[in-house]
């Protein structure tokens, strides 16, 4: 089973802590004062994922579009929204009479990466591109607690959150990607 995402340690290290320098030019979004670790954990983790950080901390699989951690407003619990690209479902591929020669296009790559058209493409042909939503949530266990404020090791905290995180979002989404095929 390939991974779906990881820490890129050794990009950062030979960038001199890329990703905790960043922590600490942006302690301004975080908020400090919450008895529960989430609220940190999220600003982690969108610090360290493109587009607050390009290339990313966190790296993850080709068809990984986007994946964002939230709070969860009902309950203040942690949770998860992956969106990952995917075939067309087999009820558009069994026929294509659906298609009337219109030159429909899916998923383009550019460099290996799945990209969204532009909007110049958008103006001579049509895409159809499948994408599944992931949303789960996601244990609270293994995240470090909050610091108590900006001076409190945020740089270490914001990095074991997002390990944590990267390890059960790759626990949630690998074994979807591999059933949907590498």
């Amino acid at each position: 089973m390939a991974k779906a995402f990881w820490i890129d340690q050794d990009f950062d290290r030979d960038r001199d802590g890329r990703y905790a320098v960043h922590v600490r030019k942006n302690l301004d979004e975080f908020e400090w004062g919450d008895i529960a670790p989430v609220r940190f954990a999220c600003t982690a983790w969108r610090l360290a994922t493109p587009p607050s950080l390009t290339p990313g901390y966190v790296r993850w699989d080709r068809r990984v579009l986007e994946a964002t951690c939230h709070r969860n407003t009902w309950d203040g619990t942690l949770y998860a929204r992956v969106r990952l690209v995917s075939p067309l479902p087999e009820e558009l591929t069994r026929s294509r009479a659906w298609w009337r020669d219109r030159g429909w296009l899916g998923w383009q790559e550019t460099f290996g990466q799945y990209v969204e058209p532009s909007q110049q493409d958008l103006a001579r042909v049509p895409f159809l591109r499948a994408s599944l939503l992931v949303e789960a949530p996601l244990p609270l266990g293994d995240l470090p607690p909050e610091p108590e404020g900006p001076h409190d090791e945020v740089e270490e905290h914001a990095r074991r959150a997002v390990t944590v995180l990267a390890r059960e979002l790759d626990a949630l989404v690998s074994p979807v990607l591999d059933q949907l095929g590498r």
